[in-house]
């Protein structure tokens, strides 16, 4: 587990780190909290993706039973648009009570520490907690301080595990691929090309962690600056290739990333030379990739890494990667506050279903 070091001195997204993601299914909160997906079986991506599916297909005023009245906080100390709002719409979705704590409106501001904090949400009552922090390695610490289940929401350039959760159900939804396949051949035969800024993505990350454990090949491309040979360390079922073009050919996905600028602190990027080799424009992707799904996690940078054209044309995917965020964010929610319990001889347990209140007491909360 992360010592307090690593929440004041991030550490760079591609060095492996087997002892942080075996430590989130040991620790306080075990297998109810989120925090890498390394610390995820294949079969429990398959009932996520199966539990995601059930409650997106479930009648609302039904669904809004199964968490009523449990009490999720979102505790962000970064900006976020798509995986803070899914987040809460799940929970919400679900029935529970949320409350979100930016570092800009709370005590953080005032130099209040993570665990502190944390103790004082368990305090107030708080049953999970959703955390995203600038350091890799926040999680854990979050986890071990306050034995909550804690879902990562992003911790500095570690991991993002709900987004490579969505980006599967993503592809197989686009492969017209089902959900109900056994885990370790759920992408069996696809290649997928994460294109950009690895050094510093959180989401290719955990993409790479996850994609070659369910069948796929992953290939990372970009320039040696963004990209360090290092990364090969990641895991079996990765390759480099600094050839965009070359990667392109052999993708039935392609997976674009932004620059970080906020994050390239001493790393000197000329924009135009990456723009002519790096950028998923119309012209390039006719030419090597005509029938590759596109996708990118967001936020986009339009004219840089990819063109609009493309981001919004007819083999992009970008916007069900979103849609996809509520119904992943539903079931990790639900997973940690109502963990299933395995059952002996059977692969999963069934999901419990919500009870439903007399009519008359329906919509009250």
């Amino acid at each position: 587990m992360p010592t307090t070091k690593a929440i004041t001195e991030p550490t760079c997204a591609v060095l492996p780190n087997a002892a942080q993601s075996a430590g989130a299914s040991t620790m306080t909160g075990g297998s109810r909290s989120l925090l890498s997906v390394s610390s995820l079986t294949v079969q429990d991506v398959s009932d996520i993706l199966r539990l995601a599916t059930l409650l997106e297909a479930e009648e609302p005023v039904a669904r809004a039973l199964r968490l009523a009245r449990r009490r999720v906080a979102l505790l962000f100390y970064e900006s976020s648009t798509r995986t803070r709002t899914s987040f809460e719409l799940a929970a919400k979705g679900l029935g529970a009570d949320t409350a979100l704590i930016s570092s800009q409106s709370s005590s953080i501001e005032k130099g209040e520490s993570l665990r502190d904090t944390g103790l004082t949400l368990r305090a107030l009552g708080a049953e999970c907690i959703i955390l995203r922090h600038l350091s890799s390695g926040a999680p854990y610490l979050l986890a071990s301080a306050t034995g909550l289940p804690i879902l990562n929401a992003g911790d500095g350039m570690h991991e993002h595990p709900s987004q490579a959760l969505l980006d599967v159900r993503t592809m197989l939804s686009a492969l017209k691929r089902p959900e109900n396949t056994a885990g370790e051949t759920l992408l069996a035969g696809i290649t997928v090309s994460i294109v950009g800024d690895i050094l510093h993505s959180r989401v290719a990350r955990s993409n790479a962690l996850l994609l070659p454990r369910l069948g796929a090949r992953v290939i990372l491309c970009g320039p040696p600056a963004l990209l360090p040979e290092l990364a090969l360390e990641l895991g079996p079922g990765i390759t480099i290739e600094r050839d965009f073009d070359r990667a392109l050919k052999q993708s039935e996905i392609v997976m674009m990333l932004r620059i970080q600028k906020e994050r390239l602190t001493g790393v000197h990027i000329d924009l135009d030379e990456y723009t002519t080799r790096y950028q998923l424009h119309r012209g390039r992707l006719r030419a090597h990739g005509p029938q590759a799904i596109v996708m990118h996690p967001g936020p986009m940078i339009r004219g840089l890494e990819i063109t609009s054209d493309v981001a919004d044309g007819p083999q992009s995917v970008i916007e069900q990667q979103v849609r996809n965020g509520v119904a992943i964010r539903m079931a990790l929610i639900h997973r940690a506050l109502e963990p299933v319990q395995p059952v002996a001889g059977r692969k999963s347990a069934p999901v419990r279903a919500a009870k439903r209140l007399p009519a008359k007491k329906r919509g009250g909360s």
